[in-house]
Order: C-alpha cells, then structure tokens, then sequence
C-alpha cells in the first residue's frame, strides 16, 4: 500500500507519464529534489511545493489533500536533532582562488574580540562559490574555539531555507535541547544572539535567496567570521568585504583540466586543450565537467570533445557528467527572474557583438531605456550579466549566452524574435548612418545624436553591433539598408576604423548593388573598396585589377563623376607602387573628370594626389604651390566642407607643405607651417605626429635642441602606439638631437629602435 509522500507522487507521476525532468519543467521544482522526495530523502516538503507538483499532476482535491497531508506527517517525522556543523567535503583540486582565499585569511585574522566580520562571496552560476567557501572554512576553522557551522540555504529553489529554520537548527547545535527552544521567532532569534555573543564561531551560509533571509542570522559574536555565498550581489548588506568571482584565466582553465583529466593527456593536446577551455568559456563548472567527461572516456582525445563543443546548440548538453549540468547551473537562476527580466535575458542572446549599451537593449525588449536600464541591472544582480570595462554597458559570459539563446528559440515564437532582430537591425543600421553622416563635408544630420564627437563614440562602441547587423541584413536579403550603411560609411571610413572592417562593408555594398541592379550604386562601391584595399591595406596589386571593373561600371552607368574616382584611387596606387608618370597622368585626368562633372571637391581632392606625385618627384615648388592653392580653396568656404573636416583637411594640407619646405631646407617656414598644423588638429594621429615630427626637426636645424627633443619624442610616442610609417625616421631624428644634446646612450638606443622598425615584416 503507498503510505509515504515520495510513494505517492512517483505512483501520480507514473499514472500521468511524466518523467521527473518534465515534472520539473512544470512545476519549478529541481529533478534533484524531485528525485530526493521519490526515494524518501526528502520526505516533508512544504505546502507550496507540493501545491506546485499537484498542479502539473492534474490532482483532484481529494488526491492534493492526500498528498499534502503526506507532506505534513512527514515533515513531523524528521529528526531534528541533525546538526548543522559537519562542512561538505574539500574539493582537492581547485583551481586559481588562492588570492580570495587569502582575502578570507586577512579578514579572519583582523577580526577583533567582541567583533564579527562579514565576507559575500558573488558570481556567476558555476564560478565555484560554494567551493572557495568550504576550502576556506577548512583553512580557517582551527581559529575560531566554538565552531564552524554551515549551511545551505538554496536560494535558489522554489522555497529558500526559511531564517527561523536556520536558527533552530543552529540553537540545536549550540546544545540548546529541543523543550528549551521558544516556540516564537522573536524569542528564539533572541536566544540566538545571546548564545552566539560570547561564542567564536565561523558560520558559512552558502546560497543565500536576498538580503532578508540573511539578516537575521548576523548575530555579533565574541570572535566570529560570517560567509555568505551568492549568485546576488547581496548589496543591502553591510558587509565588511566583497568577492567577486570572476572566471579562471587561461592558464588556471589549463590547470584545472589537467587535475582532472590528467597532466599528461592535456600537455599532449595544448591547442586542443586551449580549445576547450575557451569554449567553457574558463567558468570553473563548465571545465570540471569538461575534465570529467575526458576521465570518464578515456579513449576519447581533447580535440573531440572540443569538436563536440563547437557546435553551440549541442554545447551545454554535451557539458554534462553525471548529474552535473551547466545548464541545470543557469535554469536556477534564470527561474528567479520575474517576466520582463526574462524576456530582456533571452532577447539579448540576439546582440550580435561582445557588449552592448542599453538603448539596443530597449530595443530588442520594446521597452523605454530606462526601463531596459533597470532590467539590465536586476540581471546583474543576479549574475545572469556582467558590466562590461565600459562603464554603461554589459557583457554575457559566453555560456550563459548559449543558454539565453535556447530559452529565447524554446519559450518565445519565431515570429517575435523575428520582429525583435529587425528592430535591432532597424536601429542599428538607422543610427550607423546617422552617425556617419557627421563626417561627410556636407554634413547636416539631425536625430538622437548631439553632435561629431558622440557620433564617434557611438560608432566605435557599437562597432561590432552595427557589423554585425550589415551580416544580417546581408543575409536576410535586406540589400536596401546594407547599400545605405556602405554608402554612409564612405568619409568616416576616410578618417575611423580598421581597413579590415571597411573591406567587409564595402564588399558588402558590393554585393548589394548587384543584387538590387544599380550599376551605378556598384561602381561607388567599388570605387570605395579600392581605396580601401590600397590605402589602408597596402594591397596595391587588387586594388589595381578592382580599379578595371569599378572604372568598367561607371562608364556602363555613364557616371562621369565616378569615372573621376576610379582615375583617382588608380592615380593612388600608382603613386604608391612607384609609377609617378603614370600616377601624374591619372591625376590630371581625374581632375578633368571631376571639373567635367561640376565637382569642385572631386577636383581638389584628385589636385591633392597630383601634389603628393610632384612632391615625390622631386618637384617640391610645385608641390609646394599646388597645396597652397588647396588650402586657399579649403579656407574659402567654397568648397562647403564641415568646420571639424575644414581643420583636418587644412592640417593635412599644411603638413605637406611644410615636408615639401623641409626640403627645400626652409626651416622657419617649415616651423611655422607645423605650428599652425598642430593649432587645428587634436585627435587625426597621421596629421597630428607629422606635425610634431616636422616641428621637431626644424627646431633642430633652428639651434633648439631641447624644444626638438620634445616634439620629437611626442612624434615617436603616436607613431609608435600605431606603427605609423614615421617611426623610424622619428626616431633617427631623435638620435641625432641627443647627439647634440650629449647623450649618446640615448641615441644609441633610438637607432637601435629604428633599425628594429626598419627590419619588421
């Protein structure tokens, strides 16, 4: 006959055909405890938890009554006389927490009579809190006379170790016989304090729910150290420290699987090995499952388990070992989220880069940025995020990623995330443009963004996000907007930005223009991706053959003033590779272009070329003469350029002046044209070390040795942060004003600088 609480609700199961794991989707209870009641170790849960099992079990009343009065027979059967003090067993090999161990042996040893000390340990699901804590209570238990007690307080299941429980049972364990405990909580909470005033006592409370269920447990102590573990922060209390676990770094990560699964396996497999601990993503629990499956198979190699994490709709399954789950890890907190929180989780499994601010999560949640703000933050608190090194925005661990992921495709109807990624791709791609419209030399935007600099900001923050948005839109036949993002980032990309990230987007415009049908739209890109491929890549033979197909496409399009562009990113690769005849050539023919277009910035601009060719030529009057006639152009207004691209244009115009004069060896000239290039430009770095550089060797020529030491220094302090082609000549500039300064230790090491330089690849 089934008599006891587990006996009944495996027969109510069985009768419904459930297995525990689905129970435990339904009801919120873990399988664990699920398992835990069916075999009679747990045999008396509380009244909401058995409420919760009938619900998903479609319990008549009669049956629920029965069930619930099970429950009550057995909770009154439970000794309790079992005593909190016994830890649980050390984990012998854990890994890179000795710094936070130390931490906890500081606090406890400046912990005075009379005072107790608190230490909240918080992190993220699975970064070995309750590991680190244990280790530290068997480290530190000898120091405290009246014991080390601990206790798990599951925080995170469906009902938290009440506070009075934890109270009695410590009472308990302080020799209080069980007629002598007061029935109140007020009077026992009282006799707990009194009990513990005069005691020195560790008290480890691992897995706390909040504040509230710690608070009352605080008692001051004779000599006493409080632990509370955490996945919440637990901000409200007073603690005396805080510790935040972080994740294992690489060589911890390699450390750790090799405790497990053998030294000698992982040292055999280092890039494998290497491989798996970034797909943990170096979190503690994910790398001893990891190491346990590899003991467990020890046919296996470290390369197939690797293989088998790649994949990351198998990645969390396959990091299972037993009963140990990651997944399991992050349901348990993720169950705690109320729905907004939940439905902001999952959807920020869509951001497409590392970090992201909360405007795009307001936008992925159709909420306010407020809201999203505060959402963002609870999320935080409970270790499902993390802020990021920027203040303002927030980062997944990668395998929480993952799992936010699969809730979003489980618990949410493709549809809506659909709906959710365009607007994300909406507004990234809206505001991508928006913001490179400040760069253009008719720049007049208008919207969110106040002005050049905070479009800056913006675009290089969400650099990855806007990218990643052009991938999807590219993938998702959206050639529209991607045509419009590359078209926008043509003057931004002039001035911003990495040239592998401007070949990604120009290729793509590409491809857009030739899905949507517009030559003409493909011969601007084209055009665009040949500057991109010679100036900022270096890589003069394809942008040469891609000059033939974006010159082919403009003339199919009749676009003369793309016609001009093609003949001028040719005369920049001709320049470049050493043909300045030809280069000439195409400059001048440009230019012709341009004027036949009616394209007075076209003209200049290919005009500026033909300077750097005679320059090259050994012409440096005219050179000289032609940048004159730029800048006068440029600071007329004719050309109706924006006042910040007006400066920079202007500075770039008077550093080749003032190279130009340098050899012609007209020093006074060249300073003065390097003083008013430094007064215009802050941020350009190519015009702004030029400038410096130049300062620098006309002060030298000019008899001032010491005021050249310092610009000079400056040229090679921005050029070498970015491996700017005048390091070296910086730097045997530098050389020689310490020879004159009498340091030749100094030049000595600056022409060994430049030789260095000179011999990279």
């Amino acid at each position: 006959m089934v008599t006891t609480f587990g006996e009944l609700l495996r027969a109510h199961r069985l009768r419904v055909r459930l297995t525990q794991e689905e129970l435990a989707d339904g009801s919120g209870v873990s399988v664990r405890a699920i398992s835990d009641m069916e075999r009679g170790r747990a045999k008396g849960p509380q009244r909401r938890t058995v409420e919760a099992l009938a619900g998903v079990l479609s319990l008549a009343e009669p049956d629920t009554r029965a069930l619930l009065d099970a429950a009550k027979e057995g909770r009154a059967r439970r000794a309790p006389s079992v005593t909190p003090s016994a830890l649980p067993p050390d984990v012998a090999d854990l890994t890179g927490r000795e710094a936070e161990l130390a931490v906890l042996a500081a606090v406890a040893e400046e912990t005075r009579p009379g005072s107790t000390s608190l230490v909240v340990v918080h992190g993220p699901p699975g970064a070995g809190k309750t590991a680190l804590a244990v280790r530290a209570a068997y480290r530190l238990a000898s120091r405290f006379a009246d014991g080390c007690f601990f206790f798990n307080l599951r925080g995170m299941d469906v009902r938290p170790v009440h506070p009075s429980e934890v109270v009695h049972r410590m009472l308990l364990a302080l020799g209080v016989e069980e007629k002598n405990i007061p029935a109140g909580d007020g009077e026992r909470s009282d006799l707990y304090r009194a009990r513990l005033r005069e005691r020195s006592t560790l008290l480890v409370l691992d897995n706390a729910s909040d504040e509230a269920q710690v608070r009352p447990l605080l008692a001051t102590g004779g000599r006493s150290l409080v632990v509370v573990t955490s996945r919440l922060v637990l901000g409200g209390l007073e603690a005396g420290r805080r510790l935040g676990l972080d994740v294992l770094d690489e060589g911890e990560s390699f450390e750790l699987l090799g405790a497990i699964a053998g030294r000698a396996r992982v040292g055999a497999e280092p890039v494998a090995t290497a491989r798996v601990a970034k797909l943990c993503g170096h979190l503690p629990l994910a790398l001893r499952i990891a190491g346990n499956r590899l003991a467990s198979r020890p046919k296996w190699t470290i390369g197939h388990l690797a293989g088998q994490l790649v994949d990351e709709r198998r990645r969390l399954s396959a990091l299972t070992a037993g009963d140990l789950q990651v997944r399991t890890a992050f349901e348990m907190s993720y169950r705690q989220l109320g729905e907004k929180a939940a439905v902001l989780f999952r959807r920020l499994s869509l951001v497409p880069g590392a970090d992201f601010g909360p405007e795009l999560a307001a936008v992925l949640a159709d909420v306010d940025r407020f809201a999203a703000e505060d959402t963002l933050e609870e999320l935080v608190d409970m270790s499902l995020l993390d802020t990021a090194e920027v203040p303002g925005r927030y980062v997944f661990h990668d395998l929480i990623r993952v799992f936010a992921g699969e809730r979003l495709a489980d618990e949410e109807p493709a549809p809506v995330v659909a709906r959710a990624r365009r607007r994300a791709v909406d507004w990234l791609l809206g505001t991508a443009v928006e913001a490179a419209g400040f760069f253009g030399p008719d720049a007049a935007p208008s919207g969110a963004l106040g002005g050049q600099e905070e479009a800056d900001a913006w675009l290089a923050a969400e650099t990855a996000n806007w990218l990643g948005a052009l991938r999807w839109a590219g993938a998702d036949g959206l050639h529209v907007e991607v045509l419009g993002l590359a078209t926008a980032m043509h003057w931004y990309s002039d001035q911003r930005g990495r040239g592998e990230t401007w070949v990604e987007v120009f290729t793509a415009g590409v491809a857009a223009a030739r899905a949507l049908g517009s030559v003409r739209d493909e011969a601007v890109q084209l055009n665009f991706l040949t500057w991109t491929l010679e100036v900022l890549m270096g890589r003069h033979a394809e942008a040469l053959a891609l000059h033939d197909e974006a010159w082919r496409a403009a003339v199919e399009a009749g676009d003369v003033r793309e016609q001009g562009w093609a003949l001028h990113y040719r005369s920049v690769s001709e320049l470049r590779t050493g043909l300045l005849e030809a280069a000439q050539v195409s400059a001048r023919r440009a230019q012709e272009l341009f004027r036949a277009a009616g394209y007075p910035l076209g003209e200049r601009i290919s005009l500026s070329c033909l300077a750097l060719v005679l320059d090259r030529l050994a012409r440096y009057e005219d050179a000289l003469e032609v940048n004159r006639e730029l800048l006068a152009d440029v600071r007329s207004g004719r050309l109706e350029l924006a006042p910040v691209m007006t400066a920079e244009m202007s500075a770039t115009l008077l550093v080749r002046m003032a190279d130009s004069l340098c050899r012609l060896a007209r020093w006074p000239e060249v300073l003065a044209a390097a003083e008013e290039a430094l007064g215009l430009v802050r941020t350009a770095l190519p015009s702004l070390c030029d400038a410096h550089y130049l300062r620098g060797l006309a002060l030298h020529r000019l008899g001032d040795p010491e005021g050249a030491r310092v610009e000079l220094a400056a040229a090679v302090g921005l050029a070498d942060g970015h491996r700017h082609q005048r390091l070296a000549g910086a730097l045997d500039a530098l050389a020689d004003v310490h020879d004159d300064l009498g340091d030749p230790v100094a030049a000595g090491e600056c022409r060994d600088r430049a030789a260095a330089v000179r011999s990279r690849p």
